[in-house]
């Protein structure tokens, strides 16, 4: 590993550009590989040199469209090498890059181009232009749409990209206007509403990676391996512009499902995730343990206990104990298989995005995986605070970045100040004022605690607390974190507000649904879900999951649920997170059912 970090960082300074940084690592290390993308059935690398003679090609194609300076020009496609093309050739001459999810409602894509008055619209391929002809065809009257591969029945608008790129070399051009210019809109998914585009500069960008290196060490030697949506300000920021300014290597995941597989192949030393990653993969172990036998899981159990004294030791929070001692026959055993399976080379993985259970870091970090749980939202570009290497308390998330400033008021909302915080919302100074105060404090809407130590803690949310009837307040993230820890559980989404108790929607893991029939002696059919049994299995599982909470917060009714709450049915963000009043008003006739009487 290769330690001499400040030589191989390109330098940030107020008028410093995303084009600038770009056209300074060429410079600085051209022929270093930039990417990695598994194409042709292999891996293929990509130097800075490469990168940036496609980047111009794309910015002749771009300007010969008549885009000017300002204009919004929108990428909706996988991550992949040619993501950070058009976003770096769009860079260059001044555009403005918005990025959409590729597995965003049609609805909400056909919102975020008309809102943002984009003029050309970068697709991955057939589905994706197979969708919005047939659920939004009015999105296919752009001036420009562009397609990474062939389309059947193209219109005359569209083009394939490697028809409409020149073929003979072109100059870079570098003309991306001032720091505080607009760089990018992005749109928040929002679990209601319609989507709000943050409009960030690259000023805003490029402090908020200042204030990252300035307490994360990423060396020219590290290797990224991007599987977040580039969509998501988290993966843009970290998992791309960073390398950028450090120089490091970027692969891109083929999918989701050959994630396993991308892992022990690239062998990633920084990892950016999200805690659905992380949960899946502990129920994925959490259900091969039970399998198995009582051996197994008790060598399990030894393992991460001795991992997690060992690490709280590191971080001098505990003194020698003699489960220390056999932590290298244990870690041998588990640890270092489970590493291996995440490519071996982990240096650390940040998590952020959503509340990350301390429970599910403690198994990890035991086993030797550094996690490091962090926090931000899209409108502060996003990082605000992460635990740190030498200062990880895992049931929080971290201290403020270097420069950001924190705060509560009189509802223990966290307040955030920095240069990175937002330009405002596009089109929307009404929602950019509510979030936003005359003196620079952005509202985060996240209820927190901060230590002695500057660490901060989410409690709750500010807009999802559950008010229960009697009154009693339920924060309901905390509960259905405990509950999804339980291996039978998929998704779990708690109800009550303005109710006499709490009630829940389950989706139960198929795998653990059909064994649970098995040993009831049940049929598995499409009645299994409101046997009694079935559902007073689940609901007694919940019960042992939330013991610990208040007597008033208990759950006292379950209906179960088929189809998981995902981003291509509408119920789940892109970042996976609920969209609570979608699903409560999809489901009813369940919840009503689940009261009815009281």
């Amino acid at each position: 590993m290769n330690n001499n970090n400040k030589e191989s960082l390109i330098e940030i300074s107020d008028n410093t550009t995303l084009a600038d940084v770009f056209l300074a690592r060429v410079n600085h290390t051209p022929e270093d590989i930039a990417y990695r993308q598994y194409r042709d059935k292999e891996w293929q690398n990509y130097s800075w040199r490469e990168t940036c003679d496609q980047v111009a090609r794309w910015q002749h194609a771009m300007r010969e469209e008549g885009l000017a300076k300002g204009d919004r020009v929108a990428i909706m496609c996988a991550n992949s090498w040619h993501w950070t093309i058009f976003d770096q050739a769009a860079q260059g001459i001044g555009l403005v890059t918005v990025p959409i999810y590729t597995n965003d409602r049609c609805e909400n894509i056909c919102w975020i181009l008309k809102d943002s008055g984009a003029k050309l619209l970068l697709i991955g391929g057939q589905a994706q232009w197979e969708m919005l002809n047939r659920d939004r065809p009015e999105i296919c009257d752009l001036p420009r749409i562009l397609s990474l591969s062939p389309i059947r029945k193209a219109t005359e608008n569209l083009r394939l990209v490697s028809d409409w790129l020149p073929t003979e070399d072109c100059g870079y051009v570098l003309s991306p206007g001032k720091a505080d210019t607009l760089a990018t809109i992005v749109y928040t998914s929002g679990t209601t509403g319609r989507p709000k585009g943050v409009m960030l500069s690259h000023r805003n960008i490029l402090w908020n990676l200042s204030a990252i290196l300035k307490r994360y060490p990423v060396y020219s030697s590290d290797v990224l391996l991007s599987f977040l949506p580039l969509s998501h300000t988290l993966e843009r920021t970290v998992g791309y512009y960073l390398p950028v300014v450090t120089g490091s290597t970027v692969a891109f995941n083929r999918s989701i499902p050959l994630l396993a597989e991308d892992l022990s192949m690239v062998q990633p030393s920084i990892m950016i995730s999200v805690p659905r990653i992380f949960e899946r993969i502990y129920a994925k172990i959490s259900s091969q343990l039970q399998k198995g036998s009582k051996v197994k899981r008790v060598i399990f159990a030894l393992a991460r206990d001795s991992g997690w004294i060992r690490f709280l030791r590191d971080q001098k929070r505990h003194g020698w104990h003699p489960a220390l001692l056999l932590h290298p026959l244990f870690d041998h055993l588990v640890g270092k298989k489970i590493r291996e399976k995440l490519g071996g080379n982990l240096r650390f993985t940040v998590c952020g995005g959503a509340a990350l259970s301390p429970e599910i870091a403690k198994v990890f970090i035991g086993l030797g995986i550094p996690v490091l749980h962090g926090y931000g939202m899209t409108e502060t570009s996003p990082v605000i605070s992460c635990n740190q290497l030498e200062d990880n308390l895992p049931e929080s998330v971290g201290q403020a970045l270097p420069g950001v400033e924190i705060t509560t008021d009189d509802n223990n909302q966290l307040l955030s100040r920095s240069p990175s915080v937002m330009m405002g919302y596009w089109n929307n100074e009404q929602a950019t004022n509510e979030i936003i105060d005359e003196y620079g404090w952005l509202a985060t809407g996240d209820v927190v605690k901060i230590d002695n130590e500057k660490r901060i803690h989410i409690t709750g949310r500010i807009k999802e607390i559950i008010v229960l009837a009697n009154g009693e307040k339920v924060p309901p993230s905390d509960m259905e974190n405990a509950i999804a820890l339980a291996p039978e559980i998929e998704q779990v989404l708690l109800i009550g507000e303005g109710k006499p108790y709490l009630s829940a929607l389950v989706v139960p893991s198929e795998e653990a649904l059909k064994q649970l029939a098995k040993d009831k002696g049940l049929e598995i059919n499409g009645h299994l879900l409101k046997e009694k049994v079935i559902v007073k299995s689940y609901l007694k599982q919940i019960k042992r999951q939330i013991k610990s909470f208040p007597g008033y917060a208990q759950v006292r009714r379950i209906a179960l649920i088929q189809e998981p709450w995902t981003p291509d049915n509408g119920f789940a963000t892109p970042t996976l997170k609920l969209r609570r009043n979608r699903i409560i008003e999809h489901h009813k006739d369940l919840v009503d059912g689940m009261y009815t009487g009281h």
